[in-house]
């Protein structure tokens, strides 16, 4: 695929990361550069469109950094600017845009100055440390010897960034954003996310309806968590609308069908979500069967009393009671889950008014995930509770 011969327009609105080593590929080291980068630019308006992890070979690098420069605005490669010969990202570039690397006076002689300082011989071999092309600007590395590029070709972008993050994050920082920022960064782009319990994953695509999820602006998505299923809804200007008003709108759109099962966004969390309900009002929690998970959905809240494990307990409702009664909270929540087959049962008992109630609700899995879904099946009914 041939790169684009005229420039994106401004800002860079879409952008890839490749992550370049064999180490990547055999699990030696993880690729922790790629997403923390992705997710400052998601936050900026930038759209990344992929993340890839290649293997030290020339062939390959430079043929996925071709169909990069034709897909986005910005390519960010990490790791390769060693100067050892399976370190293949400048030749990998150099390819890419048509040009021929050489050795810039002054990296040279900031390589050399390191080397001086160092009481060391400088080997040839670095020299390749000191490599730039026509269309490339060097980014200065004070945490090693690989110095980074900064490449602008046919209005696209090309950042090289040395694979150690302590050397990338502060290249990063310091001298990559400053230039994005220059040159014009993202674009009109609004996201919000909704915290669904309740209800998994697969029901909540019957609910929404295919075409909604199908539909591209707004983009619409659902993610599993361990606790509960998220929907994310993004949305791009489309020159009548700005992105925030899709959307609200989306979402606006979707209130009478998830309006049961939202709990929070974004931030949102069950502490905080609780705390809003329980409007001062205390709590306290027992629980047997669930390893804990209900102490430790609730953490250190401040409304949270007392939280304790009460193995061999049998009786939800008179366990609700009791654990109000002994912390003098205003309201009890238990929980009592069994193994079911290879599932988990839970039995919650909420002491809100008078009397206590039990819920049944199965946990449609075994184990410790099992037990992590009983402990929220009971607070996800104390949020119902509390919310007549």
């Amino acid at each position: 695929m041939e790169m684009r011969d005229l420039p994106v327009p401004s800002p860079i609105a879409t952008a890839e990361m490749l992550a370049i080593g064999a180490e990547l590929l055999v699990g030696e080291t993880r690729d922790s550069n790629s997403g923390d980068i992705a997710g400052e630019l998601s936050g900026l308006g930038v759209e990344v469109a992929r993340m890839s992890q290649l293997p030290d070979d020339l062939a390959i690098v430079t043929a996925a950094l071709r169909d990069a420069l034709a897909r986005v605005d910005l390519v960010v490669t990490s790791g390769g600017l060693g100067p050892t010969p399976d370190d293949l990202t400048r030749e990998s570039i150099a390819a890419a845009v048509g040009e021929e690397p050489y050795v810039d006076p002054e990296l040279e002689a900031w390589l050399r100055q390191l080397w001086a300082k160092r009481d060391l011989p400088f080997s040839d071999v670095n020299l390749k440390q000191a490599w730039l092309l026509p269309s490339a600007e060097a980014l200065a590395n004070p945490n090693g010897t690989a110095p980074g590029w900064w490449v602008e070709k046919a209005g696209v972008v090309i950042v090289a960034l040395p694979g150690p993050p302590r050397e990338l994050r502060p290249m990063w920082r310091d001298h990559v954003l400053p230039r994005l920022y220059a040159r014009g960064l993202g674009l009109d782009r609004a996201v919000t996310t909704l915290h669904l319990t309740g209800i998994g994953e697969s029901q909540v695509v019957d609910v929404v309806g295919k075409d909604l999820l199908e539909a591209t602006n707004p983009r619409m998505a659902t993610y599993a968590r361990p606790d509960y299923v998220d929907l994310r809804v993004s949305a791009v200007a489309d020159g009548s609308h700005t992105a925030g008003g899709l959307v609200s709108a989306a979402v606006a759109g979707l209130s009478p069908r998830l309006d049961p099962y939202v709990f929070g966004r974004d931030d949102d969390d069950w502490p905080a979500v609780l705390q809003a309900r329980l409007g001062g009002r205390t709590l306290a929690v027992a629980e047997a069967g669930t390893a804990g998970y209900l102490g430790h959905l609730l953490g250190d809240a401040p409304f949270l009393l007392h939280a304790e494990q009460r193995p061999g307990a049998a009786d939800a409702a008179i366990l609700a009671r009791e654990v109000r009664a002994r912390s003098r909270a205003d309201l009890g929540l238990a929980a009592i889950a069994t193994e079911e087959g290879d599932d988990m049962r839970v039995a919650i008992g909420l002491a809100v008014g008078d009397e206590p109630e039990v819920v049944s609700r199965t946990a449609f899995r075994g184990g410790d995930a099992g037990r992590r879904r009983s402990a929220n099946a009971a607070i996800t009914e104390l949020w119902r509770r509390l919310a007549r």
